[in-house]
């Protein structure tokens, strides 16, 4: 009997590195494949990034409580955050649909109405896709191509020990807004007649519902002069995404709790959801916020930033990825991201 190992034993990126290991890349223009928020193109004059992200009905998002309008919307900008993340501005996305026949035209044109609105706001193009048909649900391919010049690009792997570790806006607010969506979903399905109460928390379900990628803070760094060490975009959760930059640039790290920022209606839904804001914040996801490194030098250029939080400082590898804890305790950090299998 032929061995046979469950996709779930490896996880995502487990899986994708045993699936990719053997790939060597052929084209001298090919900068950087697997491994990384976008692969990296090079086109001679500057780098080309591209990133593709799926989001499958059931899995990523669920219709009950998800609005078309806002679906098409948030599918552009988890890709569109990818290319953020390498410090690259997007320029043309193409959308691939698969969609069962309980679509109608109408609830399409909703849907493109938000890919329409995404594109408006962040100045991209929609260049192509592909549509066809799926025995259940509705199937979202995304793929995001931007650009960047050579000596701007921030990738994963080149953070370097005494970085300081940034992080922007707040962190947990996304995961909370989809709790209190279950829930009403759950209360919902229990009791039909029941209205929602999704308790006036307009920020915690926007979060959720209709992120927004931070094509301002690259713009900030622009006129700042400032190219950060590393980059990765939050959208597994801090720890998860701390992971992977440690993981590529072969450090460890050590994070100070009370430098991880978190919106105070986070920090209330949080607690009446009996949860630590802390663990939201590092397990939660979809904040699609920026975890980035800058060298110390660099430290007076974000100083005045709004928006913009020191965290920690890159450290050896040996030292491990730690939480120093507000109570002034010493945590191991666990990568307890989005898992998808």
């Amino acid at each position: 009997m032929e061995n046979r190992t469950d996709v779930n034993e490896l996880g995502e990126f487990g899986l994708i590195d045993h699936l990719t290991k053997t790939f060597k890349n052929q084209n001298a223009s090919t900068i950087k494949g697997v491994g990384d928020d976008a692969a990296v193109i090079d086109n001679g004059k500057n780098f080309t990034v591209v990133s593709t992200d799926m989001l499958v009905e059931g899995i990523h998002f669920d219709m009950m409580y998800t609005p078309l309008k806002h679906l098409g919307y948030k599918a552009v900008v988890v890709n569109l955050s990818d290319i953020f993340a390498m410090n690259a501005q997007p320029k043309q996305i193409t959308v691939s649909i698969a969609l069962s026949n309980r679509f109608s035209v109408e609830a399409l044109e909703e849907f493109y109405g938000g890919i329409y609105k995404a594109c408006e706001r962040y100045g991209v193009d929609l260049v192509g896709g592909d549509t066809t048909s799926s025995p259940k649900g509705l199937i979202i391919s995304v793929t995001a191509i931007g650009e960047v010049d050579k000596d701007k690009i921030a990738y994963r792997s080149t953070a370097k020990e005494g970085d300081l570790i940034c992080i922007t806006g707040d962190l947990g607010a996304a995961y909370l807004g989809l709790q209190i969506l279950e829930r009403e979903k759950q209360i919902y399905l229990s009791n039909p007649g029941v209205k929602p109460d999704l308790e006036e928390q307009n920020y915690l379900i926007g979060r959720q519902l209709k992120p927004e990628a931070r094509a301002d803070l690259i713009a900030k760094f622009a006129k700042n002069k400032l190219v950060p060490t590393s980059m990765i975009d939050i959208s597994d959760g801090l720890a998860s995404e701390l992971f992977h930059l440690c993981k590529q640039s072969n450090l460890g790290a050590f994070v100070e709790e009370s430098g991880v920022p978190i919106h105070p209606d986070a920090e209330l839904m949080a607690i009446k959801f009996k949860m630590d804001p802390i663990t939201c914040a590092l397990s939660g996801g979809e904040d699609y916020e920026l975890l980035f490194t800058i060298d110390p030098k660099d430290v007076e250029k974000i100083k005045y930033l709004a928006d913009i939080y020191i965290a920690g400082e890159m450290v050896k590898k040996e030292e491990g990825i730690k939480l120093h804890t507000k109570g002034g305790n010493l945590h191991p950090i666990k990568a307890q991201g989005w898992k998808h299998f």
